[in-house]
């Protein structure tokens, strides 16, 4: 065999051993491929729509407290912390603890027909407080008119948005407790508690509804 044979043929071999050393797995060789997933990381509401997560803006109401009902219709009605608590305990027993109140004024008058118009404040913890606008007729056995403060707790209204609908009056749920006048109104799961003093009562017997709205409206119907 002659040198240019040698040559040709050492060649050979040696670019046969590298090449199937490059194909061996190793630790020490040259590259090796990394390891994948089966499949990427699942992401919140991607991959995975019912999968829930905590959403700030969607969290559930938080309720008043008694106590803090207590005060709070005490300050504003302007009667005795007892009187107060008597109201709020028969509400509490009926309804549990409410997600939200309306602090405000209203006027009212009826000859048979009547009619009533309110303003006040919507109060949600960690939500800043709505101006809102309440307005309904009403028709019964009822004579007279009135100006009064009236105070409303409101059950499982967990957004502002929700108020702003029609709320009928719940037959036989009006009732007198230490002098302050209650009665319910509901719309579906909501409920309202109007709390009344004084001659604001006007509990006759009367049906109607309450329309509740972000501006004032002069036509209660």
């Amino acid at each position: 065999m002659d040198r240019r044979t040698l040559i040709v043929s050492g060649l050979a071999t040696l670019g046969a051993a590298g090449a199937a050393k490059a194909q061996e797995p190793g630790q020490n060789g040259p590259y090796q491929t990394p390891t994948y997933p089966a499949s990427p990381p699942a992401y919140p509401n991607q991959n995975h729509p019912n999968q829930t997560y905590p959403n700030p803006g969607e969290a559930p109401a938080e309720p008043f407290t008694r106590e803090e009902m207590v005060n709070n219709v005490s300050d504003f009605l302007g009667v005795t912390a007892e009187a107060a608590g008597g109201a709020i305990e028969r509400v509490f027993r009926d309804n549990g603890r409410p997600t939200a109140y309306i602090a405000g004024q209203e006027a009212s008058g009826a000859i048979s027909v009547g009619a009533r118009y309110g303003k006040g404040l919507l109060y949600m913890k960690n939500r800043a407080p709505l101006e809102v606008y309440w307005q309904g007729p009403s028709v019964g056995w009822d004579l007279g008119g009135n100006a009064s403060r009236v105070f409303t707790l409101c059950y499982n209204l967990q957004y502002p948005e929700i108020l702003f609908q029609r709320f009928p009056g719940v037959e036989g749920a009006a009732y007198l407790v230490g002098g302050l006048g209650v009665n319910y109104l509901q719309s579906d799961e909501v409920i309202l508690a109007p709390i009344r003093a004084g001659v604001g009562l006007r509990l006759g017997a009367n049906i109607g509804y309450l329309g509740f709205s972000r501006k004032r409206r002069t036509w209660p119907f």
